[in-house]
């Protein structure tokens, strides 16, 4: 049971006689007082009894919920309620559809829906939402509030209403990928290809023109023609590319308003999308101490649905990464000669983990590490000076600075181990590694 705000003013209303005329109730020796006030209280509790009772009992509603599709962090999507009532009376009131915080309830205000079933009938509400981070966001169920028609009481309940919302990450880089793809064409035969690297297939033979390799001459067709006649080069395509995601503790570090891990992923989604399109076969293996989740055998279409599938759950975990287990599981996935790009951060940790079992990859697999870099070192790192000499800021300065040479030396070892590095912000780290993978296509070193 729930008492309104005319509940109060009733009561209010019966108080205010004996507050204005007390020395009448005094002069009869108070018992006038308290049989006004014992009244009055009956009356009160009359009205709020005949009220609850005319009003529509909750537990007739049945509550349904229709699945709503999965959306993208930062769109908007509705959630339609379905309430049936199958009781005798009718029910009027308000319903709360509760969701998380994260789960951002746009209209109506703060999930509270006007209620309104005649018997027999159902109402279908509409909830908007516009999620704040992605992942799983649930309600388990929603409150109804029936009141009666006088509307001093009104009888609550909790029904079960289960949904979930799978907010998906929201691949902000794809507006890199039209440039990547006019690339891959050039690289592809729409245009020449000039460098001529191991694992390049023949295309096709063409005129001389100023700035071709004079290795890509084909003598015998020179001789057959007459003039220089050049062979084309294609990369090989159906090549096997890995993608592995730490979602360890490091990953976890806040950059901007987002954490390391979603700019990885998006790194990771426009780098899969441009190999699909260049016909290679890309799988995903997300882990740190064990395979958070793992995408293998998908072709488009239904590549890039399965690995935005894969990746909103994840969640980074606030545990170092167990390099030899995962190296394991790349032998596994990736028996053969591919490319394996590891999306971590080259931070201090990885020192101890990352680079004794770098060697062994490098020597099987080309290797691409990819680092989310944090753009406030450098802000932090230059800051000296600007506001005077400050003990505070010349201590932030270096450590910044200090983190920043760390970063530099730790990508020097990668790079000495050979693997390819591509260390950039969050907003330049997918075009810089899909350019990083279209280059080590034109070398012919997939």
């Amino acid at each position: 049971m729930v008492l309104t705000g005319r509940w109060v003013l009733l009561v209010a209303l019966g108080a205010l006689p004996a507050a204005l005329v007390p020395a009448l109730l005094v002069g009869t020796g108070g018992w006038l007082r308290w049989a006004g006030v014992l009244g009055w209280a009956l009356v009160v509790v009359l009205l709020t009894a005949v009220d609850l009772v005319l009003a529509g009992s909750p537990r007739a509603l049945s509550v349904r919920r229709e699945e709503p599709g999965p959306v993208r962090l930062g769109e908007r999507t509705s959630v339609p309620l379905v309430v049936e009532s199958t009781g005798r009376r009718r029910v009027r009131g308000a319903l709360r559809d509760a969701w998380g915080p994260s789960a951002g309830v746009v209209v109506p205000a703060r999930g509270r829906h006007r209620l309104d079933v005649p018997p027999g009938e159902r109402r279908r509400l509409v909830t908007e939402l516009e999620p704040r981070r992605r992942g799983d966001r649930e309600a388990a169920r929603v409150v109804v509030r029936s009141a009666g028609p006088l509307g001093l009481a009104a009888r609550q309940r909790a029904l079960p209403a289960p949904g979930r919302v799978r907010v998906l990450p929201p691949f902000t880089s794809r507006r890199h990928l039209p440039a990547a793809l006019e690339r891959l064409r050039t690289l592809d035969g729409s245009a020449s290809v000039q460098v001529r690297g191991q694992g390049t297939e023949f295309d096709s033979l063409r005129e001389w023109v100023d700035g071709d390799d004079a290795r890509s001459v084909d003598w015998r067709a020179t001789a057959r023609r007459g003039s220089l006649v050049v062979r084309t080069w294609r990369p090989e395509r159906d090549r096997r590319v890995l993608v592995v995601l730490d979602t360890s503790r490091t990953s976890a570090a806040r950059i901007g308003d987002a954490p390391r891990l979603d700019a990885a992923m998006d790194a990771a989604l426009l780098l899969a999308a441009v190999a699909a399109a260049a016909g290679d076969r890309v799988d995903l293996l997300a882990a740190d101490r064990a395979v958070r989740a793992a995408v293998t055998a998908q072709r488009p279409p239904a590549l890039m649905p399965a690995l935005v599938q894969a990746m909103a759950p994840l969640e980074p975990a606030l545990v170092e990464a167990d390099w030899p287990a995962l190296v394991a599981q790349v032998r596994r996935r990736l028996p053969h000669r591919g490319l394996l790009v590891l999306l971590t951060p080259l931070e201090p940790a990885a020192e101890a983990g990352l680079l004794p079992v770098l060697a062994g990859l490098t020597a099987l697999h080309t290797v691409v590490v990819a680092s989310v870099a944090d753009p406030a070192l450098d802000e932090l790192a230059s800051a000296r000076g600007e506001r005077g000499p400050d003990a505070a800021d010349a201590y932030t300065a270096a450590a910044a600075e200090r983190t920043r040479l760390e970063r530099a030396a730790l990508t020097a070892l990668v790079r000495r181990a050979g693997a390819v590095v591509v260390d950039a912000d969050p907003e330049h780290l997918p075009p810089r590694l899909a350019d990083a993978y279209l280059s080590l296509k034109a070398a012919g070193r997939l």
